[in-house]
């Protein structure tokens, strides 16, 4: 195992500290580590070619007041494989913000969970404004390149998909909506190049929705006219249409007068769903309504004949309430244990010609964080690989394999104190269907302190991995991540590539 620890950071985290999401499988990493030539169990494919990419919260200094979980700063790993081998990487992005930060050597934006007047600077990102601009939420790539983006709307930083050099931040030649940035969830199309995304705020319209193309050019911006400020956290897109939200879950209005940010969720507002064609404008969009719930995430959209088809994790109790006996830190973030939210697999149909709606669920599976074949994206997709819940916890104990043809649900558990990440669908090279592909994981082993790369076959899931390959280090829990081909990612055949010297 060729293994260089190629930085350590200094952390001012308190020694004693108690908080379940800077501790346990959430402990954040001070290290940043190339590795090649680990140690493997099994076989690593030889017709896996390409890198899962994993974003993840990771604070290097402590909080204000009360550390909210999403106020962490950006940590990517990258496991890039080609020709039967793989290689680690583990970067911080180097945000304003974290830069900031560590020059001053000390936390200087209040999080998500404090009160803005505890800022030690005068400026800030985000939706609601004034806070740090992590860039932790979501990983894409686009233009050859990694993106990272935050959930309140911020700055779009740009990576090596190699090295995991931060190489500054999009500009779209001069096009970037710099006043409200850009919300996480972007989507690629994996057909045209192209990307799609929103961004939200507190001023009016509230909302507006683009187009990059796949020279980076911003080729379509629109507003989306709100009734108010609101939390759209996803998007989802089709071969002709972009399909974005207004949830019935946001800041209340009261309170955002009063300068509070308190979310609430309003049961007679029904969800209201908005399509737009990919390079409409304002009057172009149509809404249609449906039973009032909060979608975090959406899985995937399609069109079928007339109908828009969108399926995503529909929330049976959004805004959950304190389980009976639950105390400090698990009553504050209960909203983060997926279980109590109760989600599961969902559909909306919506009918373009008509205006007919129709939802029902797919699945009773309490699930969330799908993903399907980047080649499906937008497109009609038969199975989709979702993250089942530890309870009470925003970790991840597993996954299951839907068919969404047959019903059939297969199920991949960990073992008792293993966590896994974000699962994200690797096709073989020269793959002939949607399945003919591995799933990619990552996982926090608290039993054995390690965490390891799993790679499963996506036809035979429940047989276990194909390979397992051990990482330095034991890293944190994260949250999103992403599958690209090597052909997607610049610099991949070059020397850039820490494979390339094996292949020589």
């Amino acid at each position: 195992m060729e293994l260089n620890l190629v930085t350590r950071f200094l952390s001012d985290l308190p020694k004693d500290d108690d908080h379940p999401y800077r501790t346990g499988p959430w402990t954040p990493q001070t290290a940043e580590w190339n590795a090649v030539d680990m140690e493997v169990e099994g076989e690593i494919p030889a017709d896996l070619n390409g890198a899962y990419i994993r974003n993840t919260e990771n604070p290097l200094y402590a909080s204000m007041k009360m550390y909210h979980p999403f106020d962490g700063d950006a940590m990517l790993h990258v496991v890039g494989f080609r020709d039967g081998r793989a290689f680690y990487r583990n970067r911080f992005v180097q945000t304003d913000g974290l830069k900031a930060e560590i020059a001053a050597g000390e936390a200087l934006w209040p999080g998500l969970a404090e009160p803005p007047s505890l800022s030690k600077v005068d400026y800030g990102w985000g939706a609601r404004g004034l806070l740090k601009d992590s860039s932790s939420t979501d990983v894409v790539v686009h233009n050859g390149e990694v993106l990272t983006t935050f959930y309140q709307c911020g700055d779009l930083y740009r990576l090596s998909g190699t090295t995991l050099e931060t190489l500054g931040k999009q500009d779209w030649h001069g096009a970037f909506p710099a006043r409200d940035g850009i919300s996480a969830h972007p989507k690629v199309d994996e057909h045209t190049g192209e990307m799609m995304f929103f961004n939200y705020g507190v001023e009016a319209p509230y909302m507006h929705y683009g187009v990059v193309d796949k020279d980076n050019n911003l080729v379509n911006y629109c507003d989306i006219p709100l009734p108010g400020p609101r939390l759209s956290h996803d998007m989802a897109i089709t071969e002709n249409y972009s399909i974005l939200n207004d949830c019935p879950l946001f800041w209340d209005p009261e309170a955002l007068k009063a300068g509070k940010h308190a979310v609430r969720f309003f049961r007679d507002i029904p969800t209201r769903i908005g399509v737009i064609p990919r390079y409409g404008k304002t009057n172009d969009l149509r809404w249609f309504e449906f039973d009032p719930t909060y979608v975090l995430h959406w899985l995937n959209a399609y069109e079928e004949g007339d109908w828009v088809i969108l399926d995503g994790y529909y929330q049976i109790n959004p805004s959950p309430k304190p389980r009976p006996g639950a105390r400090g830190y698990e009553a504050i973030f209960r909203f983060l244990g997926v279980d109590q939210k109760d989600p599961r697999l969902h559909r909306w149909a919506m009918n373009m010609r008509t205006g007919e709606t129709k939802e029902y669920d797919i699945t009773d599976v309490v699930c969330e964080f799908g993903m399907v074949n980047g080649l499906h994206l937008g497109r009609r997709h038969r199975y989709s690989y979702s993250a089942l819940r530890e309870p009470h916890m925003f970790l991840f104990n597993g996954f299951v394999k839907q068919d969404h043809e047959t019903g059939k649900a297969e199920r991949v558990e960990l073992p008792q104190g293993v966590f896994a990440s974000e699962t994200a669908v690797a096709p073989k090279v020269g793959s002939t269907g949607e399945d003919d592909a591995y799933i990619v994981t990552l996982t926090t082993d608290m039993v054995n302190d390690r965490s390891e790369c799993l790679v499963y076959d996506a036809q035979d899931v429940t047989s276990g991995p194909v390979v397992r390959i051990r990482l330095p280090e034991r890293i944190s829990s994260g949250t999103h991540s992403t599958w690209a081909p090597g052909s997607a990612i610049a610099g991949w055949d070059s020397a850039d590539n820490p494979l390339h010297a094996m292949r020589l």
